[in-house]
């Protein structure tokens, strides 16, 4: 029998993401985000490619994005409720970062791989803040889809796409539970 870390089991078992719209600061210093960082890229990464990369927001970088959004979504013809939305989680945040996939050409590991570890980068961020005893939430929202808005708003390259904007902060109360999946209705045993 292998040997268990009961309590890392035990927080996977109640991990549970914050909406970013109820963290509050205090935020994690500079250095304690590097070292957050340090454990999300311990991520699966076929063929070690690192084919993501980090923007950090902070500060007056949200004030500046939340205008971005709302003049963004409002070029774009999106509706108030769609806007407002958009501008909300820079009006609101007071620390998030941005995952960014960046492909990395190889004749091994093909793209949807490298799509996966950023993902697996995402969550890796959000569980290591958690543990730390941060509140984090994973989002993305129309604006990391938007072209205009992630070229400007975060210096992305052409080729370049947000995997997952991770807000970061204190919270006042730990959110509530959530119904789950019925993960035996989702196995299916091959026959051998």
């Amino acid at each position: 029998m292998p040997d268990k870390n009961q309590p890392v089991l035990d927080f996977l078992a109640t991990r549970r993401s914050h909406s970013p719209k109820v963290l509050v600061p205090p935020v994690p210093s500079r250095a304690e985000v590097e070292a957050l960082l340090g454990y999300a890229a311990r991520s699966p990464d076929h063929g070690a490619l690192v084919p993501w990369r980090f923007v950090v927001i902070e500060g007056g970088a949200m004030a500046r994005l939340a205008d971005l959004a709302e003049a963004r979504g409002q070029a774009l013809g999106k509706d108030a409720e769609t806007v407002a939305k958009g501008r909300g989680q820079f009006d609101r945040g007071h620390l998030a970062v941005v995952v960014v996939e960046r492909p990395v050409p190889s004749e091994k590991v093909p793209p949807r791989e490298q799509t996966l570890s950023a993902g697996a980068v995402c969550l890796s961020l959000v569980n290591a803040a958690l543990a730390a005893g941060w509140g984090a939430g994973w989002v993305t929202g129309w604006i990391s889809f938007d072209r205009g808005f992630v070229e400007q708003g975060f210096g992305l390259a052409p080729e370049e796409e947000v995997a997952g904007i991770v807000h970061i902060g204190s919270f006042v109360s730990p959110p509530a539970e959530r119904p789950r999946p019925d993960v035996p209705a989702l196995i299916t045993w091959l026959p051998a």
